[in-house]
Formats: C-alpha cells, sequence, structure tokens
C-alpha cells in the first residue's frame, strides 16, 4: 500500500531560526494514488506576532489566532497522522524546518525519523521545467488545475492544490496510460492490451497523376525560394 501525506504549511514569518511559528497545518492523505478524504486541519496560535508580510499573504492575524490551540496540543495527533508515510511538500526545506522547530520545542523526534520518505515537487518540477517558474501557482497554470478560488494561501486549500498538481507531475494530464494502483473512470480497464499490427492487411494509398503533379510544383517552389539548397535535392544526388 502506498500511503501519501501532501502538507502546507502557514507561519509568522520566513526564519524558524529567529523564532517565527506555524499557524496553520493542512494535511491530505493519499492511498494508491487515491484521496481518502482523511484530512487534519489546524490554526495555531503562534504564542507571537505575526508580520505584516506573512499576514497579507495568508491572511491570518494575530486576533483570529489568540484562541486557537498551541503546537503542543495537537503534536501527538499531526505526528500520529505523518507517521510511515510519503510526504509530499512543494518547497519542503521551509516547510520541513519549522516543522523541526516546532516539534524539538515539545520533545517530540525531528521530521524525518517520523516521515518514511519525503518528496519535494518543486525539486521534481525544477527538474521536469528547467528554467521556468515552478511555483505552486504557476504549476496550477501550467497544469491545468483550477486554483481560481486561491485569494489568499491556506494550508489545506494548498495541500489540496498540490495533491492535484502532483498526480499530473507523476502521470501527465494528457496521458492514456493508467498506472498500476489507479482508479479507472467509468469504461476504461487498467489492462493495456498489446496489438500486433502484423495481424492487419493495411492499405498503401499511392498518390494520383494530379497529387504528385501538384507535390511536384510545391517542391519546386521550394527549391526556388532556397536558391537550390534544399535537403532533398542533395540527398538524391
Amino acid at each position: 500500500m502506498s500511503r501519501q501525506i501532501f502538507l502546507d504549511t502557514e507561519t509568522t514569518g520566513l526564519s524558524p531560526e529567529s523564532g517565527d511559528r506555524i499557524v496553520e497545518i493542512g494535511l491530505i492523505e493519499m492511498v494508491n494514488r487515491r484521496l481518502t478524504g482523511e484530512v487534519r486541519h489546524v490554526y495555531l496560535n503562534p504564542e507571537r506576532k505575526g508580520s505584516e508580510d506573512a499576514i497579507r499573504i495568508h491572511g491570518l492575524t494575530d486576533e483570529f489566532l489568540a484562541d486557537k490551540p498551541k503546537f503542543a496540543e495537537v503534536a501527538d495527533d499531526i505526528v500520529g497522522f505523518l507517521r510511515g508515510a510519503d510526504v509530499v511538500i512543494h518547497n519542503a526545506a521551509f516547510d520541513v524546518g519549522f516543522l523541526n522547530a516546532e516539534l524539538k520545542r515539545v520533545g517530540q523526534p525531528a521530521f524525518h525519523t517520523i516521515a518514511g520518505k519525503v518528496t519535494d515537487t518543486l525539486l521534481m518540477a525544477r527538474e521536469m521545467f528547467p528554467g521556468k517558474a515552478n511555483s505552486l501557482d504557476a504549476l496550477c497554470k501550467r497544469l491545468e488545475v483550477d486554483n481560481t478560488h486561491r485569494t489568499h494561501h491556506g494550508a489545506l486549500l494548498d495541500a489540496g492544490l498540490l495533491a492535484e498538481v502532483y498526480i499530473r507531475l507523476t502521470r501527465g494530464q494528457d496521458s492514456l496510460v493508467i498506472h498500476a494502483g489507479d482508479e479507472p473512470r467509468a469504461g476504461q480497464s487498467l489492462a493495456v492490451a498489446e496489438v500486433d499490427l502484423t495481424a492487419f492487411d493495411l492499405p498503401v494509398l499511392l498518390p494520383s497523376e494530379d497529387e504528385q503533379a501538384a507535390h511536384a510544383a510545391v517542391l519546386a517552389e521550394l527549391d526556388k525560394a532556397s536558391g537550390g539548397k534544399t535537403l532533398w535535392r542533395t540527398l538524391a544526388a
């Protein structure tokens, strides 16, 4: 069984080393490439003020977070949900850095000892689309994942978008092949039949004289436009 958790966090700022904290965690479970409906979503009281830049991005104000649970209150549930899973994160170094800081504060083991594996979709995207923008928004646009409802960053919302992006990154949105473990759509079968084309008598349609003359006229025009540098004449000679 392949169990994956799509993870995203929102924070008070950019640096756990300087005391920034997590304010939201979103986790979505997928087993054998099917979303199970199991999620974890929590807003957290970070016990410090958020930066204006961060609040502008996620919209979670200090007042909204003041009565939310602290990380220590949800740590056991979060760790239990993540344990042993392949955790898929976009820009994993950022989220894992914050999670490790939070885990250390409450005496929990480091993230890499909890997760069975960490998959970074940002690194995947950079290999697949070198030199292009590979933010989550850019990937949604490139892979035709609808994110028009994303007015602010949100951990659960972004984890859901990431799940859709990951499916398309790992299968291809236009792929005709259904991998083992994929859920077939109506009318589809997981079996891929091999067809022996030698069993077919494929007709060869020859051009008419008029078609050959028209083709020759096009080639002559191309030869004239290129100053006699057409490849087919060089190869024929």
